[in-house]
Parts: structure tokens; C-alpha cells; sequence
């Protein structure tokens, strides 16, 4: 197929494998995929990364372990994904946000976060940050990166700060939370998901908005 997709998105699988699997295949299988409005997310997030740059362990989170940041916003892509034994026709390829690099050699994944509310989420990003581990591990490219730490470096709102004559200001909260590294459940994960975008098209998920609202529209439009 001419416009399936070859390359695996660390984030997709966390967000849109838990969303409508129907949507997914059309994605990866004809690049179809309903538009996605964040305003200031890639703002903040690239202020958040840029404010970090050749940053110590300490400067970003105490509880960090003991290292500096090697290098940020950077694109990993993998060998293929070896699925039942046998390697398939899908790699992962993604966009890191942190990687820290620690004295013994070995170098860990950080995800930063703008979250309204600061709540531990890292159950749920923990395939996306184990994704970006294996591509690192096992590169397409170059040479591989021993992956020893991951996490989330979590940025919620506190409160404003400053007036109209010195200018406003948000103070933010900030909060470290470690994901124990478990590539036995991103394979899983992987191999569920390589599954779902080379079978049949699936049957939509009865809470998704996006496919609720082309079939309503099309019982009210007809084929218009």
C-alpha cells in the first residue's frame, strides 16, 4: 500500500492505542488522521527542553540521577521490530525530548511534561519512553546508547507572579517520576500494535467522537 506507513511512532503508542483503533489503522494504513489542535504545547515544550541545554542532573530535578544533558530534541530511529522472531516491516522513529548522560556511560530518556494538574502518569508514557530506549539501543545508525534511567519531568502551574510594571510571570511546580525499564512490555505492546494496522480495518471505538461524528453526518448528509 503507497501511503502505509513504515515507522512506528514512539507517542502512538500511548495516546492513540489508547483511543479508537479503527482511526489508528486508517493512519498508519492511508495516512488519514483527524487534526489535532494544542495551541502553546510545542511552544512550551521547546521552552522547556531549550531551558535545560548541557544542564546538570541537579539543575533539572534532585532526585534525578547524577549526570548532565547530552543532547535534546533529537530523532531516533530503529532497527526493524523483530516480532514472533522475525524481524517486520516496522521501525520505530520519533523525536526524544532529553537524553542525560551519566559517568558510568550509560545514558537515560527524560520526557518533558506541561501538565495542568501534577499527577504521576508514567504507567501510561511508559511504552512511549521505552520506545525511544530501544531506538537508542538498537539504532539504524551509529553507534547504540546503553539506556540506564527514564522518566517524566512533570511542569504544572502554581500561580502568577509579577504585575503590569515589571512584568508577569507563572511560577510552576516541578516533579521527577522514574519509569522502571520494561522492554518485555513495549514488545508486547509492539506486537499488539503491528497486529492492529496489518489486519483488517477494526470496528470503531463506540466512545470515539471522531468516528461518531462521520457516521452522523453521513446518516443526515447521505453520500454528500
Amino acid at each position: 500500500m503507497s501511503n502505509a506507513r513504515a515507522f512506528i511512532s514512539p507517542s502512538d503508542l500511548t495516546f492513540s492505542w489508547d483511543g479508537c483503533h479503527r482511526c489508528l489503522w486508517l493512519y498508519y494504513n492511508h495516512q488519514v488522521k483527524a487534526p489535532n489542535f494544542m495551541p502553546l504545547v510545542a511552544e512550551l515544550a521547546d521552552m522547556q527542553e531549550r531551558y535545560f541545554i548541557g544542564a546538570s542532573s541537579e539543575h533539572l530535578h534532585a532526585a534525578i540521577p547524577a549526570g548532565k544533558v547530552h543532547s535534546h530534541g533529537g530523532f531516533v530511529q530503529s532497527r526493524p521490530i523483530r516480532v514472533d522472531g522475525q524481524d517486520s516491516a516496522f521501525a520505530i522513529r520519533g523525536k526524544y525530548d532529553l537524553v542525560m548522560e551519566f559517568p558510568d556511560g550509560t545514558y537515560g530518556v527524560i520526557d518533558c511534561k506541561f501538565q495542568a494538574r501534577d499527577n504521576d502518569k508514567s504507567d501510561f508514557y511508559s511504552p512511549q519512553l521505552e520506545a525511544y530506549a530501544f531506538a537508542l539501543e538498537n539504532p539504524a545508525k551509529g553507534e547504540p546508547k546503553k539506556i540506564s534511567s527514564l522518566g517524566l519531568l512533570v511542569w504544572s502551574p502554581v500561580r502568577p507572579r509579577g504585575n503590569a510594571s515589571v512584568g508577569f510571570g507563572l511560577e510552576l511546580s516541578c516533579s521527577w517520576y522514574p519509569i522502571q525499564r520494561n522492554p518485555e512490555a513495549l514488545a508486547a505492546r509492539l506486537k499488539d500494535f503491528i497486529g492492529v494496522i496489518t489486519a483488517e480495518v477494526p470496528v470503531a471505538k463506540p466512545t470515539c467522537d471522531q468516528c461518531r461524528y462521520i457516521s452522523t453526518r453521513r446518516e443526515i448528509l447521505g453520500n454528500e
